[in-house]
């Protein structure tokens, strides 16, 4: 039994056209997204622009998706900080929330090692008796955690119970999936490896596409085991769409492509900027290759 949701969304933080908070529109878009495929959403991760969230608006935001959408689908706060005391306190926090899940990105710019890395997710994972889901993405935080690190943390604390996985190391994957223990899952950090990640063994995908195609990326992990070729059928059609999400720094490619369908998302906030217009035409020639109807 996994911990976490096959399909998990890396949730967009939607503003207002002057960048303030915009809760309903975030309520809005988590109950699309548990209606289209998404059996847990991330609040507050990177797609979700934390690093422009203030304390006080990444509470507010778990509080209001777990209003939304708690009891329909696994909320999953996005806590990693560089700061081991800070990432611990938010963890508290958010276990208050009402969220069911925590995930934790690497820590960023100071780069431990892996006994830093050791005591900085166990004091995070000491801090809730929720599932914890750690993140390695070293593109973004310079940081990678070696695979005995991701075991050993795996067998030796009981509440860490996945990792989202966007190093692009199958080998490293595959070597994870053989020694973790029973109940440990392994998520795809990307739709464009998704995949590859279950042929090594993993579990699912922590996705930006399913904003967009949710169904079709629920469709596509479902029929994967039985029926490969019609995964990778859809892993094609969609992929012109998942690579366009990322033609720009992320996620402002992705909140241009939710207004073209009408779902809320609003400007990036800077030091991120909005897409030019090539970005735009690509998006839309990627929105309509998916099958999505474009409505701007």
């Amino acid at each position: 039994m996994l911990a976490f949701p096959r399909v998990i969304t890396a949730m967009a933080t939607p503003f207002t056209a002057e960048r303030a908070l915009d809760l309903d529109g975030a309520q809005a878009l988590a109950g699309h997204l548990v209606a289209h495929g998404s059996g847990g959403l991330v609040v507050a991760g990177t797609t979700g622009e934390s690093p422009t969230l203030s304390h006080a608006e990444t509470v507010l935001l778990f509080r209001a998706v777990v209003d939304a959408v708690g009891g329909r689908a696994a909320v999953i706060a996005g806590c990693g900080k560089n700061d081991t005391a800070a990432t611990a306190d938010l963890v508290r926090e958010a276990t208050t929330a009402g969220v069911d899940g925590i995930l934790l990105v690497t820590p960023y710019y100071n780069r431990p090692n892996a006994r830093g890395l050791t005591v900085h997710f166990r004091a995070a994972a000491a801090a809730t008796d929720l599932p914890v889901m750690l993140y390695d993405i070293p593109s973004r935080t310079a940081c990678e955690i070696p695979a005995p690190t991701i075991v050993e943390l795996a067998a030796g604390v009981p509440n860490i119970l996945g990792i989202k996985d966007a190093v692009d190391d199958f080998e490293k994957t595959a070597w994870v999936a053989a020694r973790a223990p029973q109940g440990f899952g392994i998520w795809s950090g990307s739709d464009g490896t998704l995949l590859q990640t279950l042929a090594a063994g993993g579990a699912g995908v922590v996705s930006v596409a399913s904003h967009l195609v949710g169904d079709d990326i629920a469709a596509m992990i479902e029929t994967f085991w039985t029926d490969p070729r019609k995964a990778a059928e859809t892993a094609y059609r969609i992929a012109p769409l998942a690579k366009a999400l990322f033609a720009e720094p992320s996620p402002a490619p992705l909140k241009a492509a939710l207004a073209m369908v009408g779902l809320p998302a609003g400007p990036v906030r800077p030091p991120l900027v909005e897409v030019e217009q090539p970005t735009v035409d690509l998006l839309r020639d990627a929105l309509h290759a998916a099958g999505r109807e474009v409505r701007a």
